[in-house]
């Protein structure tokens, strides 16, 4: 339709029942302008709440296995009320909700923030879940947002479609592929950078923050040339940049996408790959593509591959160049294993993560006839949380120390009804600001950290706390939450453990 054009009374009602059905927007409503268009949010526990954001093009034919292409543009104002799909990934009992509401089309942001005024601190979670599944959904009513700052969750894409190497892919782009879910992380980021202070944030003050699988995704950005200068802090709960594991190179990585070849008949025409229905790809991830050395292929996208673009040499050496930030590193006593007497092979369970696997398991069992602390678990539980959490976790705590990054190191042991501790429990004393041991709350050192840069900082809700000290190379010390209190503890529980691990 051209300028003047006159447009009878039938076609005028039709253009807005349209714009409706496309954005049904009411009159509280918060609209707010973004890369692409305009967005409106709700008004929720006073706070204002955005939901799937998009910061880049659906990941979909064409753009599947490529870098995210800028954001496409919308017309009118999008709602952004309601629950976004996750990305695509198979069933694993915990995450049937994300299962059920997931889509290829799924490169999203979610905020909260108090208002859209100011100009606060932004903390940016990537949800864990081994690369595979998961999203970050709770973020939208964690209460972080009463400390001050503007709470920010994204997806990314996971499992072959995230992370997947492929010989025709590398020769299309350039000489490198896979680490797809690690540039959506670093093109949301970008979106943070470019968008954030319309919702009442500081570009120039952002951490991010994850868990597991999120926690690594963490450690590779702070390694990741790309991503430098798109945060200022980082926080790792329970996760490294290899878990342990040792670094995967391109021509290996390489290999999973042969398996898809020969899984799918595919003889690597990427037309064909990237035809291949999400159903499909989902059932050839679960039973016919899987890496051996990644615990037996169990975490085969967990593993880190050393692409030759976001990752160009392996994340320790790109680490020891990286501007310092600082950092807090974080496990939980128990994290998971295998369940007790259940591995035939209990040295080859060990030589996953522990250079001298045979030293390794006599140092176990000598524990076990000494009386092993029972807050640590069975034997299968202490290897795996020691190979896989501790020992990386200490490894890379004393590798940023001695470039002279500020480093704070915890150990979290809270469990329910004073049980055990697991892997992923601490996230709700984050999110919801629950008492840990002596009443002090792990939210409060979480923003502190975010406002001011040291977890000792003052906090919007100013509640004292114990103070917590650096981790030094040469000295180590952490905190301790614990069920009965809060505070210092020196040294290394595991060092004696973590003397047979050489990974990251």
């Amino acid at each position: 339709m051209t300028r003047g054009t006159p447009i009878s009374g039938r076609a005028a009602l039709a253009v807005c029942l349209s714009l409706l059905a496309v954005s049904p927007l009411a009159a509280q409503e918060p609209v707010v302008a973004v890369d692409g268009g305009s967005v409106a949010g709700s008004a929720s526990s006073g706070a204002v709440v955005f939901r799937g954001i998009p910061f880049a093009a659906p990941p979909v034919a064409d753009r599947r296995w490529r870098p995210p292409h800028p954001v496409m543009p919308w017309q009118g104002v999008r709602a952004a009320t309601e629950p976004a799909p996750a990305c695509l990934q198979n069933l694993e009992g915990w995450n049937r909700a994300d299962w059920l509401h997931a889509s290829e089309d799924c490169l999203t942001l979610d905020i909260r923030t108090p208002d859209l005024a100011g100009k606060r601190p932004v903390m940016v979670w990537i949800h864990g879940g081994s690369n595979r599944s998961g999203s970050p959904g709770g973020i939208t009513e964690a209460n972080l947002t009463d400390q001050g700052v503007v709470h920010v969750g994204i997806r990314y894409r996971l499992g072959l479609l995230g992370f997947l190497s492929h010989p025709a892919l590398s020769a299309e782009q350039g000489g490198s592929s896979g680490n797809y879910g690690l540039m959506d992380q670093i093109a949301a980021l970008r979106w943070v950078q470019a968008n954030i202070a319309h919702f009442g944030g500081d570009p120039g003050n952002v951490t991010i923050y994850g868990e597991s699988a999120g926690a690594q995704d963490v450690s590779l950005l702070l390694a990741a040339p790309d991503a430098r200068g798109l945060f200022h802090r980082a926080i790792l709960q329970s996760g490294t940049p290899g878990f342990g594991m040792s670094f995967r190179p391109l021509a290996e990585a390489e290999e999973l996408g042969r398996q898809l070849d020969r899984a799918a008949g595919s003889e690597g025409d990427l037309a064909r790959l990237r035809a291949l229905s999400p159903v499909a790809l989902l059932t050839l991830q679960e039973n016919q593509i899987a890496d051996p050395l990644a615990e037996g292929g169990r975490s085969s996208w967990l593993r880190t591959t050393i692409d030759g673009k976001v990752l160009p040499e392996p994340p320790d050496r790109l680490l020891r160049a990286a501007p310092p930030v600082p950092v807090i590193i974080g496990t939980n006593a128990v994290e998971f294993g295998a369940d007790a007497g259940t591995v035939a092979n209990l040295e080859t369970f060990a030589s996953q993560w522990f250079a001298e696997p045979a030293e390794a398991l006599a140092a176990y069992r000598a524990e076990e006839q000494r009386g092993a602390d029972p807050r640590r678990g069975h034997l299968e539980l202490r290897i795996q949380t020691d190979g896989e959490f501790v020992c990386p976790a200490d490894r890379l705590a004393n590798l940023l120390a001695a470039q002279g990054w500020p480093v704070w190191r915890y150990e979290f042991d809270v469990g329910e009804n004073g049980g055990l501790t697991r892997h992923a429990y601490e996230i709700g004393f984050v999110f919801d600001r629950k008492p840990v041991g002596g009443g002090a709350r792990m939210q409060d050192y979480w923003t502190a950290f975010a406002i001011t840069g040291d977890p000792n900082g003052a906090t919007a809700l100013g509640e004292a706390r114990p103070p917590w000290r650096r981790w030094r190379a040469g000295e180590p010390r952490q905190m301790a939450f614990d069920e009965p209190h809060t505070g210092m503890e020196p040294g290394t529980p595991r060092a004696a453990f973590c003397a047979f691990s050489e990974n990251l």
